[in-house]
């Protein structure tokens, strides 16, 4: 028995997602094929826009099984085209698990030859990247309701980026202190992060040991 999903079959069920989604005014997709060190494997990458995002993440989830987000990056591109100033970045992925049998409130794994696998049962990972004007309080629709793994994950990006997420439920500070200054999010690029050297980077990180002429300036 294999121990991998056939490379063709992964691929036919990228491409049908592709064919979906690419009906959805707003969005483009493509298959591209990616290996990262690992069996070549077809990942769906699609540029969507902002008005458009919150459908896809639907049609996703409710036509095609997508199931999981595993992280969100929000990046910050002052020197970019007026439609690019910011762009968060999905990554989800349908595992192709439904339904796992538990015992005593523990999941159980699910152990399936990968050469029968078809269909939704395909795992196929998506990356969906969103790219917003020029704003000083950028934000999109959250997916927060869709999928679990967002409500983390659209935290952290408000947190260090300042995107904010529309309709999120809780929304606070999760690795900045909570009596962080609003307004403040240290991965905008107007942030200056100063170090002297690699080695006091990682031993003094936070700046507790100053030297004498930095008292005062941001670390």
């Amino acid at each position: 028995m294999g121990k991998i999903v056939s490379a063709s079959v992964q691929k036919d069920a990228a491409e049908a997602i592709v064919t979906s989604i690419s009906e959805v005014e707003g969005i483009k997709a493509e298959v591209v094929e990616r290996s990262s060190g690992t069996h070549p494997r077809n990942v769906v990458v699609v540029n969507s826009s902002p008005t458009s995002w919150r459908s896809l993440a639907e049609k996703l989830y409710s036509d095609h099984a997508v199931d999981y987000c595993s992280m969100i990056t929000g990046i910050h591109w002052p020197e970019g085209d007026d439609d690019r100033k910011w762009e968060v970045v999905y990554h989800l992925l349908r595992t192709g698990v439904r339904d796992p049998p538990s015992e005593d409130g523990v999941v159980q794994p699910i152990i399936v030859n990968p050469s029968t696998v078809r269909g939704f049962g395909t795992p196929v990972e998506i990356e969906v990247h969103v790219h917003l004007t020029d704003s000083r309080t950028p934000s999109i629709d959250s997916v927060q309701d869709i999928w679990v793994g967002a409500d983390w994950n659209e935290k952290e990006t408000w947190d260090l980026v300042g995107i904010d997420f529309d309709g999120h439920d809780g929304m606070r500070r999760v690795l900045l202190p909570h009596e962080t200054p609003r307004g403040y999010h240290p991965l905008q690029k107007q942030h200056n992060l100063r170090y002297h050297g690699f080695e006091e980077m990682y031993d003094d990180a936070q700046g507790f040991m100053r030297k004498p002429d930095d008292v005062g300036k941001i670390k």
